[in-house]
């Protein structure tokens, strides 16, 4: 079957991609305004991609084409499609008919932490010897694929809760039927979608309800949200983590080492190879979760130092002149905070210079805006890229004084931003785009001053 995908270079369908080939498939796709690493990874793997939506792509004959969620009416191969007639599908239900049938399905739901945590655990059932299948909303660097098929009976699944395509409004997780399910975290966000955090926690509930009596829901014992989402209803196995009568991790001798319990009683420690209390939250859920499926805690343990960790999150792109410049995934205010802590208490003693570019649907709608500052507390210096909000993002920052700064262009921000760094400073990019290629413009003008 010839498949072609609207929308291929997003992570997801990034991943869709990948297993529909080796599902045996010839798949082909488009977008437009690509940018790495799902496109570096499509050229790696030899995909065809077709840059923008015209209608003349129908010429190709495909048998299906999988409509991305970020494909909406209006486009034009999109509108082609609907009025020639031809059969099309989103990617989670592609996904739910062609390669989830049959296999135990591992789900990773949360507004924070779903592509490391799920990275993590497919990492764990690797290390046991289980050989799993996946789907990450990134590219984790043990596998150097966002998606892999294998003869596994386990798959391992980032489940988002963002709506699944222009013709289905649900979240995507409620296709996945999964039997193992770790609902790590749950906030407000996608203000573009959902109106309220009820309304989000009325579509983890729908997940819950998916869910096995023999399954498991493993979930954070820490979130009032999710403990509303679990009194509507649970016909599963339930167990809580981050709470010290059930699963629970904290801080060991170091910064860097965790010690993790059930029950009260320690079942081991391991150094961390990725920094912060919300790191440990996503360690011990993927312990737990990777448990149900026979992995034994204290061998997960023990896994854990050697996990490399994904692209895009802290992600070290170079440094020149003692200057260190990573690239983040982050920017949900809760998520922003938290990789600055992260950073911190891995650096505590260099400058931390935050580069951000409010992207998402969510942070564009400024629905989030007067969280910013708070967020960026512990970052030395600010710089903002400004361009097309429709709010002002020097007032929101405001609080921060003479640290923070707004620019229109991202050449500015970059003169600025190497203007003020010195050796052993570390220069924090945040965005969930390209961000116009700013990371390699910052590198090339610190290597030539």
């Amino acid at each position: 079957m010839h498949i072609h995908i609207l929308g291929i270079c997003g992570t997801f369908m990034g991943g869709i991609a990948l297993l529909a080939r080796a599902a045996g498939h010839r798949v082909t796709g488009c977008d437009a305004n690509v940018y790495p690493p799902m496109s570096t990874q499509l050229a790696e793997q030899g995909i065809g991609l077709i840059e923008g939506f015209d209608p003349s792509q129908l010429d190709q004959a495909a048998d299906m084409y999988v409509v991305g969620n970020a494909v909406s009416r209006g486009n034009p191969l999109l509108e082609a499609i609907l009025d020639r007639g031809l059969p099309y599908t989103s990617g989670p239900q592609w996904l739910a008919e062609h390669i989830l049938p049959g296999k135990w399905v591992l789900a990773v739901a949360g507004t924070h932490g779903k592509t490391t945590t799920t990275s993590l655990l497919a990492y764990l059932l690797e290390s046991a010897g289980l050989n799993p299948g996946f789907l990450v909303g990134g590219v984790p660097q043990d596998f150097g694929v966002s998606a892999r098929l294998t003869e596994s009976p386990f798959f391992v699944i980032e489940a988002d809760e963002y709506d699944t395509a222009f013709c289905d409004k649900r979240s995507k997780f409620v296709h996945y039927r999964p039997r193992t399910a770790i609902l790590n975290n749950l906030e407000y966000d996608h203000a573009d979608i959902f109106p309220d955090l009820a309304a989000i926690e009325t579509q983890f509930h729908h997940l819950v309800r998916t869910i096995p009596h023999l399954g498991r829901v493993i979930a954070n014992g820490g979130e009032a949200s999710l403990k509303r989402v679990i009194d509507r209803g649970c016909w599963s196995e339930l167990e809580w983590f981050d709470d010290a009568g059930a699963w629970h991790a904290c801080e060991g001798d170091t910064a860097a080492e965790a010690v993790f319990s059930l029950g009260g009683v320690e079942l081991g420690r391991a150094d961390m190879p990725l920094a912060g209390s919300h790191n440990r939250a996503n360690a011990l859920a993927a312990i737990a979760a990777a448990r149900h499926v026979g992995v034994r805690p204290q061998d997960s343990i023990a896994a854990l130092p050697a996990f490399k960790g994904i692209k895009r999150r802290l992600e070290v792109r170079g440094v020149v002149r003692g200057v260190t410049v990573y690239d983040d995934f982050a920017h949900h205010p809760t998520a922003i905070q938290t990789t600055v802590e992260g950073l911190r208490r891995r650096q505590p003693q260099g400058r931390i210079l935050a580069v951000l570019e409010p992207r998402s649907n969510t942070m564009k709608l400024g629905t989030m805006k007067d969280r910013l500052a708070p967020s960026l507390a512990q970052a030395d210096f600010v710089y903002c890229y400004a361009h097309k909000l429709g709010w002002d993002p020097a007032e929101a920052l405001n609080p921060l004084g003479d640290r923070a700064q707004t620019f229109e262009s991202i050449d500015e921000l970059v003169r600025a931003v190497v203007q003020q760094s010195r050796a052993d400073d570390h220069i924090l990019v945040m965005s969930n785009g390209g961000f116009g290629g700013v990371h390699q413009k910052l590198l090339d003008a610190l290597a030539s001053t």
